[in-house]
């Protein structure tokens, strides 16, 4: 039976990389890089049997975390973890899927506050079976491990 630590396969056999990287900072890049599309393919797997995006969800997620008050576009946009995306076609597509609703904010007329429904609540509990038995396999990585891989990725973007 093979142990945890003889399962993992190297960024190169991955990638197929027919060289050595020049260092390994550049290799790091490339796994970062590898890794993060990796995880982004395994949560599209999740979401996609429920009709959302990885972004569709996060947006979900904070509009949950406001729940029961409504959230403005601007807010969503600063605790989006895809910065790039765009908050008010994701907004769009998730009020026509009944998910959320918009409603003329009482505190500037100009503005519009972003609510999610009851339905948005049943299909983020629907999903989030999904991702807690998909979180569940990361088990397998010691807690010291994943506290420095925290501490690590953080001190990579004070850089």
């Amino acid at each position: 039976m093979k142990t945890y630590s003889e399962e993992i396969v190297g960024l190169e056999e991955d990638i197929k990389q027919g060289r050595k990287f020049k260092n390994q900072y550049e290799k790091l890049i490339v796994n970062l890089i590898y890794t993060n599309s990796w995880l982004s393919e395994q949560q599209k797997n999740i979401f996609k049997p429920f009709g959302i995006s990885s972004a569709q969800y996060n947006v979900l997620r904070i509009l949950r975390g406001h729940f029961p008050k409504p959230c403005t576009i601007n807010a969503i946009i600063d605790r989006m973890i895809d910065r790039m995306s765009n908050a008010s076609r994701i907004v769009d597509r998730l009020e026509a899927k009944g998910l959320v609703e918009r409603t003329v904010s009482e505190t500037d007329r100009r503005a519009k506050d972003v609510l999610i429904t009851q339905k948005g609540l049943d299909l983020l509990a629907e999903v989030e079976v999904n991702t807690r038995e998909w979180m569940e396999r990361f088990k397998k990585i010691a807690d010291e491990r994943v506290n420095e891989t925290n501490d690590f990725l953080d001190e990579l973007r004070s850089i």
